[in-house]
């Protein structure tokens, strides 16, 4: 136990002597063998992470080091440092006091060093090392266009255009010819566009200034003044809808488009947005010596266009800006919702499953969209338009949208349409639709109303329905004029209306959809205009006839030469009125009827509803005085109950034939569905069949007629005539005066 505890004791001493001795040496230096010390070259002993850092030489001293920052960089502290007192930062020579670069060069500093460069308008000259001045003007031929000359300056040049040209005060832009005559009214009598003369006076005065005011700009307007004067113009030109033909929307568009173009490039802000009560434009401009890239968005309320700068240059000649714009016309699609002359059934862009031609009317606001390239006509990437819907509506059967732009008229007295020709159709849900077109103009979206298909159904609905309304109008016709006993004015009226109705019926079975021969077409549609709206006025004779009978009592009885004055005279005034002001207005491509266009369909349904209002103002007063004579002292019962019941029977017979026009208010409007067809059709085929049971069946007096009419047919000869001979002289006598009864009863 003692000796183990003796050589611990021994080995520890040693350990702490050798020890002791190292510490002796210092910092900086090692100990070598038990007596030398040699110093440590701390430069090397870290090569792999160099003690000084990458941008500073390390130096070794006996027992130490120093760092020293390289060439470009600088010592945070002193010249000479240690890692743990200082650090090398970059040196940016392009800041010293004095310039490293020389005169007309751009200093741009580098990580430990530095580059000079020429600036623009300079190069490095061959024969001394200095930037020198470059002449554009000798150099680049044609630098200012043919309108301009070249002045050259100090790092720079500038363009001074001649009388007629501008590079709207971009000095170093070519100098562009300005076509002020764009602007000039036409002067030929009947072309010209009302309401366009102030906006086209504005415009070209202000072309005009621009053309001869050289570089003075003192007295012209801003581009921003003369873009809100613009849109003034065409806010009060708009305000009082003038744009009666397309023609004049032709004008206005071309003109409000040539505006922008002209506009444009003076605007000093990169992006521009006007609104007013009848527009809404937004517009942006990029100016510099070489053209711009990328995407463009331009937006507003109702649409939005998608395209790019290089669409905007274009292929020709940079004239050193772009220009994209937007305008959308807030009301502008009431008065180019009928120019659809230029579409066909043959170039829709969706497949709807029918074969019928559809029927178009505008869905979106309308828009022109316009850049500075006036290459437009053939666009290498088209551009992308996102329309809102004028209403929410999702496609279907019957409905789909499509991309439309305007097409000015092939001459100028034709005016312009909308044409599908360069655009396509991309998506489109209940609320927008993205279109793609090839070209730039004004644009639109049309809802294509495509009508409802004759089914087998439908058909046989029509044939069976009008086939029974023939028979029944036949019988009617039959009686009114064979049967004695009911002869009178009002016998008269009835006996025309259901002529009216039997001719209108047979024509409308046998031509309303041929519609191959425009001719005949129209023929039938002028025959249904005529007779429909003689069965109308005859209603009308019924209810004079009713309010003379309750309110003059006496001498009700009208002459033959007035009622035919009136239930035929009046109606074909309204038709050969109405062929002479639109003759195009009869017939359709879907039915021989009235066209929808220019409102036509009011010759017929304007008198229509005119006469159901008169006639209700005289069944008014005709329930009214019945009242009063039914609450009177001594009133005429018998007389009195039978005004009653024709009183409800004409307006009866008015719900029917009034109801039935409703439903037909639908079916020949282009949101025609099939349950309005149905419903058109039914009431259409039971109105005959509704007037004979009115007027004929339920008339006992006719019933009685019938009956004998019926005995006569059926019974045998020979019983009729000993039922004759039977006959005593009473029985005779009391058919006599129920005769003369029956007689008197229709003459009220």
């Amino acid at each position: 136990m003692g000796s183990r505890t003796l050589l611990l004791v021994l080995g520890l001493h040693f350990t702490l002597l050798g020890n002791i001795e190292a510490r002796d040496c210092g910092l900086g230096f090692i100990a070598k063998g038990s007596q030398q010390c040699v110093d440590i070259d701390e430069c090397k002993e870290w090569d792999s992470t160099p003690p000084c850092g990458s941008n500073a030489t390390c130096y070794n001293t006996r027992g130490s080091f120093y760092c020293q920052c390289q060439h470009g960089f600088r010592s945070t502290t002193s010249l000479k440092f240690t890692p743990f007192a200082g650090e090398c930062k970059d040196l940016n020579e392009c800041l010293e006091n004095q310039p490293v670069c020389g005169s007309n060069t751009i200093c741009l500093n580098t990580i430990g060093s530095f580059n000079c460069q020429c600036q623009p308008g300079f190069r490095v000259s061959t024969y001394a090392e200095h930037c020198a001045d470059i002449d554009e003007c000798n150099e680049i031929a044609g630098i200012c266009g043919v309108g301009g000359d070249c002045q050259n300056q100090k790092g720079s040049y500038s363009c001074l255009c001649h009388p007629g040209y501008s590079n709207y005060d971009n000095k170093q832009a070519q100098c562009l010819v300005l076509t002020c005559d764009q602007f000039k009214a036409n002067e030929t009598p009947g072309q010209t566009v009302p309401g366009l003369a102030g906006l086209l006076s504005l415009m070209r005065n202000s072309c005009l200034a621009l053309s001869n005011s050289g570089d003075a700009a003192g007295g012209r307007l801003t581009g921003e003044v003369l873009l809100e004067n613009v849109f003034t113009e065409m806010d009060g030109l708009l305000s009082h809808a003038i744009l009666n033909h397309s023609r004049e929307v032709s004008g206005l568009l071309g003109t409000v488009e040539d505006a922008m173009r002209f506009i444009g490039p003076q605007l000093r802000d990169t992006h521009t947005t006007m609104e007013t009560d009848h527009t809404a434009t937004e517009l942006a401009v990029r100016r510099g010596q070489t053209p711009p890239t990328g995407p463009i968005s331009l937006a507003n309320d109702n649409a939005r266009l998608d395209t790019t700068w290089e669409t905007a240059t274009g292929n020709g000649t940079y004239p050193g800006f772009a220009l994209a714009g937007l305008v959308s016309y807030k009301k502008v699609e009431k008065s180019v919702n009928n120019s659809f002359q230029y579409l066909t059934d043959t170039d829709t862009d969706t497949a709807t499953a029918t074969a019928s031609k559809p029927s178009y009317q505008i869905s979106s606001k309308v828009v022109t969209a316009f850049v500075s390239n006036p290459a437009t006509d053939h666009l290498t990437q088209p551009v992308i338009l996102t329309f809102k819907h004028l209403q929410v509506r999702a496609e279907s059967m019957e409905m789909n949208y499509t991309c439309v732009f305007w097409s000015e008229g092939r001459v100028h007295e034709e005016g312009g349409a909308w044409s599908r020709s360069g655009c396509t159709k991309v998506t489109s849900n209940a609320t927008h639709t993205v279109c793609s077109c090839s070209h730039l103009s004004s644009f639109a979206v049309l809802m294509a109303l495509y009508p409802v298909q004759n089914t087998f159904e439908l058909r046989l609905l029509t044939w069976l329905g009008l086939s029974l309304s023939v028979v029944c109008l036949l019988l009617c016709i039959l009686t009114f004029w064979l049967c004695r006993s009911i002869q009178g004015t009002r016998t008269t009226i009835h006996l025309h209306l259901c002529v009216c109705l039997f001719i209108a019926d047979l024509v409308f079975l046998s031509g309303i959809s041929h519609t191959q021969s425009k001719g005949g077409c129209g023929f039938v549609a002028g025959l249904l205009h005529l007779f429909f709206l003689g069965s109308f006025s005859w209603m009308l004779l019924e209810g004079v006839q009713l309010y003379r009978m309750v309110v003059l009592v006496f001498n009700t009885t009208i002459r033959p030469l007035y009622l035919h004055a009136v239930g035929y005279g009046l109606p074909l005034a309204i038709v050969i009125i109405s062929a002479v002001t639109y003759p195009d207005g009869y017939g359709t491509t879907q039915h021989c009827w009235l066209s929808l266009e220019r409102g036509f369909i009011w010759s017929f349904f304007g008198p229509v509803c005119t006469i159901i209002i008169l006639n209700a103002f005289f069944f008014i007063i005709t329930v009214w005085r019945l009242a009063q004579k039914f609450s009177s002292l001594n009133p005429d019962l018998s007389n009195l109950r039978k005004i009653k019941v024709f009183t409800v029977t004409a307006v009866a017979q008015l719900c029917v034939l009034g109801t039935m026009w409703i439903f037909g208010v639908f079916q020949f409007q282009e949101e025609g569905t099939v349950v309005m067809t149905y419903l058109f059709t039914i009431l259409n085929s039971l109105q005959g069949a509704l007037l004979f049971i009115m007027h004929c069946l339920l008339n006992k007096t006719v019933r009685e007629e019938y009956c004998k009419l019926l005995s006569c047919i059926c019974t045998p000869q020979k019983k009729r005539y000993s039922e004759v001979s039977t006959t005593n002289p009473s029985s005779s006598q009391s058919q006599g005066s129920r005769s003369a009864e029956n007689t008197g009863e229709s003459q009220i």
